[in-house]
Order: structure tokens, then C-alpha cells, then sequence
């Protein structure tokens, strides 16, 4: 760190202590009203006043999402464009297992943190509040949309039972399968019926049976939405839904490609015709940019964390790996646990969001992101190396 950012550190704790209760009052109200992904209403609306209340400028909504929004506050100088990704939907059933109540404020806050601080250093900080990260997350929208052409850097981050670094994420397509076949009597008349529960039952069974053939690291798992309407009815309709994943976006386009032919074969087999098509979003995977995720690392060390790399056989998929293969990006991991192993989409995770070792973990992650933000606006020669090390990536 140069002196130049070096002499930050005390006002970014001044500004940090100062938006603390805001930012908490955030975190519980948006607790106190679970909203799943694209009904997130009270929820982003908080975002936006709170923004527009610290003078950011909001586009709300955003992109034809009405939960979405893209806030920007413009310093008096010129400089890189910093922008925060703020997350708020919840899941069925147990409102913030995942924890992005805490999420969007810790962002957020972020964001508000950096907006304190660009009129004298310059830059510009934008906010966005992607929605329905859980489902059909629209930061594959806004990277889909050239949201961040005008974006140097973007960060996120995510509530853990630990520190971690920033690391990857599995790219995933979500592909359903239509069969279609003819409706005959299952007892007098089977022999007239096409069987669309079967075309899908086979398709499964290829599946199955192809996994051998699968790298051990991909994952293809499914369940059968519409799988007729009687049993002594020949089904004509069935449909199957089906998240194909893999560690990176080459395997992918050949393992959907080989996943497809399964269904193909299976329909074919019972006489019957298919359809495929996409019922989400697909997920890159998530590309860190190392430059960036060895700063932000330094910058924790500072306050006292030590990011520890996450080690996992297994891992899942997220929209923040569209966002990190259109501009240099981090999603590091911020623990709310108190050293307890807690997993995500749990009730015991929804607790920890409102213990004070969440909010401590809330304002570390504050203050390094932010610190993070002014090494790139007052280093030219980290920024540039950040960038070149994007343009090499993709």
C-alpha cells in the first residue's frame, strides 16, 4: 500500500463506524421480510432509498427488472469506475438461509463507504442490485447487456463460516427437456400409445449411464416436473429439468452437447419426439482475477484476517462468474459464525446474519473493499496490472 492510500485507513473506519447502524437496520428489515428472487420490492426499494439518501443517482428499475436498480455516484474528479453487486433475494421456505440480507448491505455499504472518499481522489462508484441470484440471476442480464462497458472493477461478496479467498465457481446451464408422445389406454390399448414418461425415464437412465464416461469433477442432476396425468393413461407430455455443470465453459458446451444426445436417444427409443430449451439463466463459471484478490487479501491482513483458501472437492455455480469474464472481478468470503462450521441455506445460517460477529465480519469487509477501491484509483501501475491480467484470462 502507498502512503497516498495508506492515509485513508483512519477515515474509512470514521466513515464505517458512522454508517454501522444504517447498514444494520438494512441487514435485519430486509431478515424481517424474506422475498424470493424477482419479488425482492421491499428489499431493493431499501437499497435505493438508502443510496439516494447518501446521494447516489438511481436507475430503478434497471434493464426492465423491476427489482433491479444501477446507482451511481460520479466524483469531482476523474477516475476509474469502481461498481459493488448487491444481492438480496431469499430462498423458499427459510427466508435468508443464504445470507444476503447481509450480503446487499455489506456491498452497499461499500459502495456508500467509497462514495465518501472519490470526491477528493476521484473515480466514479456505482451500485447494482442484481436480483434472484438463487434462481435466474440477473447478473447474467446485466453482463449480457454491456452493463459493465463503462466499469473498471467489480466486486461482491458472501457471508461464510470463514474467511476466504476469492476463488471459482462451476460455469452450469439449466435445461429442460419436453418428450412428446400419444395418449392410448394403459390397459385395453397400450400398443396405441406413444410413452413420453418413458422417452423421459430413458433419458435418465443415459444419463446414468453415460457418467462414467463424465469428467469425475462435472455434475449433471435433474428431476421430472411433468411426468403425466393418470396410471392407466399412456402420458402424451412429460418434462425433465436438468442443471448440467462443469468447471469451465469449454466442458460444458461439450458435456450439454452429449446430454442432449441422451435425450435424444431416449425419445427416439419410445417413439416419441423431444424438445429442449433453457427454464434459467445460465452461470459462468466464476474467473478471479488474482491481482485484484492478492490486494484485497493484503488489505484483510491489515485489519487483522488472515483469507484462508477455501478447500472443497465439491462446489456449486453463481452469477458472479457471467459478471467475472466481462470485467475484472473478486467474490471473497467474509465469516459470520464465530469459528462454528455452519452450512449455507440453513435456518442456523439465517441466525448468524444478525450476531454481532456478522456485523464485525460486515465492517472488515467494508473497510477492505474499499481500501482495495482507492488502491486502484491511486495506482495506476495495480490497476493496469489488474486489466492485463483480465485480457489475458478471456
Amino acid at each position: 500500500m502507498d502512503q497516498m492510500a495508506e492515509k485513508y485507513t483512519e477515515k474509512i473506519q470514521n466513515i464505517i463506524r458512522d454508517l454501522r447502524p444504517e447498514l444494520q437496520e438494512l441487514s435485519e428489515y430486509i431478515y424481517e421480510h424474506p422475498e424470493l428472487g424477482h419479488e425482492e420490492f421491499l428489499s431493493s426499494k431499501a437499497h435505493v432509498e438508502l443510496l439516494k439518501n447518501h446521494g447516489f443517482e438511481v436507475e430503478y428499475p434497471y434493464l426492465g427488472v423491476e427489482t433491479a436498480f444501477r446507482a451511481i455516484y460520479k466524483g469531482e474528479k476523474e477516475g476509474p469506475a469502481i461498481a459493488y453487486l448487491s444481492e438480496y433475494d431469499a430462498l423458499p421456505g427459510i427466508g435468508h438461509g443464504c445470507g444476503h440480507n447481509l450480503l446487499g448491505s455489506t456491498d452497499t455499504g461499500a459502495g456508500i463507504a467509497l462514495s465518501k472518499l472519490v470526491d477528493e481522489i476521484g473515480g466514479t462508484v456505482v451500485v447494482l442490485g442484481t436480483p434472484a441470484e438463487e434462481t435466474n440471476g440477473d447478473k447474467v442480464t446485466m453482463a449480457a447487456a454491456d452493463t459493465f462497458d463503462d466499469i473498471d472493477v467489480a466486486f461482491c461478496t458472501h457471508p461464510s463460516d470463514g474467511y476466504y479467498t476469492s476463488g471459482t465457481s462451476m460455469a452450469m446451464e439449466a435445461i429442460e427437456f419436453r418428450f412428446y408422445g400419444k395418449t392410448a389406454h394403459a390397459a385395453a390399448a397400450p400398443f396405441e400409445g406413444k410413452n413420453a414418461l418413458d422417452a423421459c425415464l430413458n433419458t435418465f437412465n443415459n444419463i446414468n449411464s453415460f457418467r462414467q464416461q463424465m469428467h469425475p469433477s462435472a455434475r449433471v442432476h435433474g428431476v421430472i416436473k411433468d411426468g403425466g396425468e393418470a396410471a392407466n393413461i399412456i402420458p402424451d407430455y412429460t418434462r425433465a429439468e436438468f442443471y448440467v455443470r462443469a468447471m469451465d465453459m469449454p466442458y460444458l458446451n461439450e458435456l450439454r452437447e452429449k446430454v442432449i444426445k441422451c435425450a435424444e436417444a431416449g425419445a427416439m427409443a419410445a417413439g416419441c419426439t423431444m424438445e429442449w430449451g433453457h427454464y434459467e439463466a445460465s452461470y459462468h463459471n466464476m474467473i478471479t482475477n488474482e491481482t485484484l484478490s492478492k490486494r484485497y487479501n493484503q488489505n484483510m491482513k491489515l485489519l487483522g484476517v488472515e483469507m484462508q483458501e477455501e478447500e472443497r472437492d465439491s462446489m456449486g455455480s453463481m452469477d458472479m462468474g457471467n459478471v467475472s469474464q466481462v470485467v475484472p472481478a473478486i467474490n471473497p468470503y467474509f465469516e459470520i459464525t464465530n469459528g462454528k462450521t455452519v452450512s449455507a441455506h440453513t435456518v442456523e445460517f439465517r441466525e448468524c446474519t444478525k450476531t454481532e460477529e456478522a456485523y464485525e465480519g460486515m465492517e472488515k469487509t467494508i473497510a477492505a473493499f474499499t481500501q482495495t477501491a482507492i488502491d486502484l484509483i491511486t495506482d495506476s501501475t495495480l490497476l493496469e496490472a489488474v486489466k492485463d491480467e483480465f485480457n489475458q484470462s478471456i
